[in-house]
Formats: structure tokens, sequence, C-alpha cells
């Protein structure tokens, strides 16, 4: 028997900018694609042209990119599934409900949305689940004709087996069995003649011949409908993950108020596409070694193992820890690269910095780096002279300290020069004075960079040049002397 070729899918809807769950939805895809050998498919949900805030899928296609998730088959690049917009498929969805018509397993229902609600509110007085009461399942065809002959507007109803029951395969939650007498008859089109969601992700996923289906916990509901519309059609059911909903650290679901909810938030921080699709495809798994590459991903995942159910939180401390890691992956020349365009926000000149010199400054600076804005900071003393008062100083380095350093660093300044002998030098005698060594280095930093914390201080002079670094300390020596 020939084994079935994996098929996989992100159908996003155009409503908004891409957020963490849609993303994960999508690499977990792509991630089983890659480990199968498979076939991973865009497909854009569009069929609410009120709603759609990016209407060819430039941003998801965009975003999709940036994250380093390629699909095989969808928009601007064809496939032999086409076209990849639901927007363009009305066709498909026509033939297919005719075959449905035709075969009696649809009806029509010319309830109006006010007469439905009215039921559903009886129902849930009586204690009843709200369902449909297959009013219009019951009419004659002579009431049907009087109907359609006075053009009253009506929608297509999947007719239901109340008596049947239907099996899923879900690699979360393994075999689960909906009783079809707990469903209603659902719509397959609206009065305006469109098609419903449920109805066209359904033919779509039958028509793209797709082997998988992964998508979020909150659509396990549409599932009973779905399997049974694929009993209707004949066709062998995907196998379902319904995966957990992320949430935030408080359990609730995750929100626009959340930081990193929007990619686009994530990315304008300065965290990286490489530790974001690493964090979203661990959480939530126990891995030995947690910093992997897609290609690690896809060779390390266990998809038909069992997973976490329900939901799983979202830690953004994680996500940071993560992200200071693939900084620390990345060569100097490609970090320097990524974090030019958050210096030149704060620093435009940062633009005019010799690459070589740039590139030099980010080895020193890379291990403060947990994201890529934070190289503002980290970078802050580079661009301005930090104007240190005493009383600043004072509240880094006690008084007597400072009162033994200060002149031991005025002494030797001369030597800064030749920054290894400057260094050597102020090692040596600060051992014989009996002063401590990282006392004198602190209060140099202080004058360099404003921070008693820092890169060593050959590497400010370095990166400073001698004559800025005189500069600074001289500047830093004579506001000591003059509040002294």
């Amino acid at each position: 028997m020939e084994k079935t070729k994996v098929r996989v899918r992100f159908a996003p809807s155009p409503t908004g900018l891409m957020h963490l769950g849609n993303v994960r939805t999508a690499l977990m895809n792509y991630l089983f694609a890659k480990q199968k050998d498979g076939t991973f498919v865009l497909r854009i949900e569009d069929t609410d042209p009120e709603r759609n805030f990016d209407p060819e899928a430039k941003t998801i296609i965009s975003d999709l990119q940036w994250l380093g998730i390629h699909y095989n088959e969808g928009p601007t690049i064809g496939g032999a599934f086409g076209p990849y917009f639901q927007s363009k498929r009305a066709k498909i969805y026509k033939e297919n409900l005719d075959i449905l018509i035709k075969e009696k397993k649809v009806y029509r229902c010319f309830c109006t949305a006010e007469e439905l609600e009215k039921k559903r509110q009886r129902q849930i007085a009586m204690k009843m689940p709200p369902r449909y009461d297959r009013t219009c399942q019951k009419l004659t065809d002579g009431e049907i004709q009087k109907k359609l002959d006075s053009n009253a507007p009506f929608i297509w109803r999947m007719e239901l087996d109340h008596n049947e029951k239907i099996t899923i395969n879900d690699i979360t939650h393994g075999s689960i069995t909906f009783d079809l007498k707990n469903f209603s008859d659902f719509p397959l089109t609206r009065q305006n003649g469109t098609f419903t969601f449920m109805f066209a992700n359904f033919i779509d996923d039958m028509v793209m011949q797709m082997s998988h289906v992964f998508r979020g916990e909150d659509h396990l509901s549409n599932t009973a409908g779905q399997a049974a519309l694929y009993k209707a059609f004949g066709k062998s059911l995907p196998m379902f993950w319904h995966m957990p909903i992320l949430c935030n650290i408080e359990g609730k679901k995750l929100s626009k108020r959340d930081f990193g909810f929007s990619i686009r938030d994530l990315e304008k921080s300065g965290y990286l596409p490489e530790a974001i699709c690493n964090y979203l495809a661990i959480i939530g798994g126990s891995f030995e070694q947690e910093i992997m590459s897609m290609e690690e991903l896809a060779k390390t995942l266990v998809f038909e193992k069992n997973h976490a159910k329900g939901q799983i939180k979202y830690d953004v401390e994680k996500l940071k820890w993560i992200n200071h890691k693939w900084i620390a992956k990345y060569d100097n020349e490609k970090l320097a690269n990524a974090c030019l365009p958050f210096l030149v926000q704060d620093y435009p000149e940062a633009e005019k910095i010799d690459k070589k010199k740039l590139h030099h400054i980010i080895e020193i600076l890379k291990p403060g780096l947990v994201t890529l804005n934070d190289i503002k900071r980290e970078m802050q003393f580079y661009f301005a002279a930090p104007h240190v008062k005493k009383i600043e100083v004072l509240a880094l380095e006690d008084e007597q300290t400072i009162a033994k350093v200060a002149p031991l660093i005025e002494k030797h300044i001369g030597l800064i020069e030749q920054p290894e002998k400057f260094v050597s030098t102020l090692k040596n005698e600060s051992k014989a004075q009996n002063i401590k060594i990282k006392d004198v280095f602190s209060l140099i930093r202080i004058g360099l960079m404003g921070s008693s914390k820092g890169p060593g201080i050959g590497e400010l002079l370095d990166i400073l040049g001698v004559e800025e670094s005189k500069k600074r300390l001289v500047t830093l020596l004579n506001e000591l002397k003059s509040l002294s």
C-alpha cells in the first residue's frame, strides 16, 4: 500500500497582524512537512472583504519570510491546487455544494436571524442546549416552492444523521468520538450566497488533499461537522492535531494587551526570527537541548507522541533567554547588520561608523545584548561622553576609595597612549599600594562610559580611541578635584 504523501496547510485570515498563535500554527505545520519530506501549503481565507486588513496577504507572506517559514504552494508561487485565496474559489465550493444538493444531504433553511435568535433564547431558558430545531427540514416540496416563489432568502444546511457517531484521530487527544445527535445541522452558505468558513475550509482541505490538519484547539468544535462532511463525500479523514491555546502567565488567552502578541511588536523590539521560532517550537515540551535551528527542530520534534493539552503559557522571560542565546550564535558581521537599524533610530551617525570597527564593537558588547534594541543602551557611551558629577560617582564608589584611586589614575594617564602598558602599570601599582584593581577599573569605566560595570578597560580604550578616552578621564578627574 502506497504511503500517503504528507500535505499540511496554514490557512490564516488576513484580518489583522500575525500574532504568536498564528505563527506557532504555521511553524508546526512547516516543521512537520520538513520532517516528513511533505508539502506545506499557504492558503488565505479571505472571504470577509469588510475585515480584510491585508487584502493580498502581503503582510502575512512578508512575516513568514522574515521568520524563515517557507511554503511550497500558495500565493505568488502557485501550485497544482490553486487558486490559494478563498475569495477566488467560489466556483469550487458551488460545484461541491451541488453534489450534496443532488444527493439530498443538505436542505434549504428559510429561518431569519431574528427567528433563530428567539429559538435559541427559548432553548436556553428551558435549560436545553441551543440547537437548530430542523423547522425547515420538515417543509414539504410545495412549501419550499412557495417560499422560493416569494423570493424568501435562504441558506443551505447540512443534514446530520443524529443516529450516527463519528470518530477522528487527534495527535493530542487520541481517538475522539462525536455523537452527532449533540450537534446542529450547520449552515454551508449565507443568505447572500457566499459560503461559510466551515464549508469552505473543509472543501479546501478535501480538494487540496490535506493529509494532516494542525490548528488551534479552539477549532475542535468545528471538527465534528467537518468530519461529517468528509463522510458525506466518501473521503478519508485527515489526521488532526488541535494544538493547545497560547495563554499569558496568568493563564488567560493571549490578547493585544500582552507584549509580543503581534509578531511586528517582537520584531520592532529586537527579537530575532530564529529565537521566536525556536521558542514557539519547544514551548510546552521538554528538551535536553533547547537552542535549535529550524533544521534541528525538524529532526528533534516528535509529532506522533501526545502533547500538552488545553493551554500552554507564553513566558516572555524564557523568550528573552532564548533570544540572548541566539544573539550569541550570530557572527559579528551578521549581528552588526541586525543591530544597525536599531542604533540609527537614536544615533543617525551610526551609519558612518566603519563596518570593521562596528563589527569589533559588536563583538565586545555582544554579551550585554538580550534583544537587538539593547544595542542603543550598550553603545550610548560611544556617541556621547558621560557627564558624571562627583555626587553620582559617590553613589557608586565611596569617598575613601576615590581619594586613593583618582591620584593613581592621574599619575599614569600619560601612559594611555600605550593602552597595554597603561593597564599593566595600574595593576602593578594598585597591588603595591594595596588598592583593589576592580576599584581602579570601576572609576575608569565611570569616566569613559558613565557606568562602573562594562567591557574591559583595554576594550573600552580600543572602542573610544586614545584621544577621546584621555579627554573623558581628564574631565572626570577635574570634576572630582573641583568638589574635593
